[in-house]
Formats: C-alpha cells, sequence, structure tokens
C-alpha cells in the first residue's frame, strides 16, 4: 500500500501562481472618476507592467499553471487587469481579459502563428504586380 501511495502521488500534477494575486474587493474598489495613480498604487500595489507608448495603462497580469510529471506547464487560469489613466493621472476605466487571450506559441515549430489573413504562395509571388511605385520609398513617378 505504501509503494501505491508513493506512486500515485508522485504522478500528481503541480499548481503553481504567477504573477498578479487578485483580490476581488480590492479591484471593484478602483473607480474611473475617483480614483488617481496614487490611490491605485496604494490600493493594488506596484503593476506587472506599464505601457510604455500611448496612453497611460497599467497592466495587473495572473497566471495560474498546472504540470504534470514530464509534461511543459500549461494555463489553466489567466486574467489581465488593465487600468487607463488620462493625462492628469485619473482613472478612465478598468478592462479585464481572460485566458481566451492567450495564445501557446511553440519556439520549436516552424510556423508563427499570427493574427490576419493568410498568404499563399502564389499570392506572395504575384501579390505586388500592379503595386510597384505606388507608396514604395524613391520609386514612381515625382521620385527622387
Amino acid at each position: 500500500m505504501a509503494a501505491l501511495g508513493l506512486v500515485l502521488a508522485g504522478c500528481s500534477s503541480i499548481t503553481n501562481h504567477r504573477g498578479y494575486i487578485n483580490d476581488e474587493t480590492l479591484i471593484a474598489s478602483v473607480q474611473p472618476g475617483l480614483d488617481n495613480q496614487q490611490s491605485v498604487r496604494g490600493t493594488l500595489g506596484q503593476p506587472t507592467m506599464v505601457s510604455q507608448f500611448g496612453e497611460p495603462v497599467w497592466y495587473y497580469v495572473s497566471s495560474q499553471t498546472e504540470q504534470s510529471p514530464f509534461r511543459q506547464p500549461r494555463i489553466t487560469q489567466h486574467s489581465v487587469l488593465a487600468v487607463r489613466f488620462d493625462e492628469a493621472g485619473n482613472v478612465v476605466s478598468t478592462d479585464r481579459s481572460g485566458i481566451e487571450q492567450v495564445v501557446r506559441l511553440s519556439p520549436e515549430s516552424d510556423e508563427t502563428p499570427t493574427l490576419g489573413r493568410e498568404r499563399g504562395f502564389l499570392e506572395d509571388l504575384f501579390g505586388n504586380i500592379g503595386t510597384v511605385g505606388t507608396g514604395a520609398p524613391g520609386g514612381g513617378a515625382g521620385g527622387p
């Protein structure tokens, strides 16, 4: 019985939490129009990431992974809280997204999945016919 217990314990998966720990009460207390960057930092803590371009946005990222023996970890729960600010530093909105936005990339594969339309070989080969000189730098009439 003891050997069977050791074998079963060795086959269990490992759960790991990474990033921000979501507290629904604290998240609900952040109100657009009432809070600013200082009050959000005091309530939610330091953000996981801060936008570098465009409007000021603070991101609080949380993931929970499970890993079975001899396998890659897989994400079971994922959430991103985005707190958007105006130029004065006041909260404009809070948005949440979940695991539906997660993409699994395999660095060993030959292709990287991308969003957008897929082009075939012939479309890549003949797709630019008739567009020469219309927007290419230094090309077309009136170019340098």
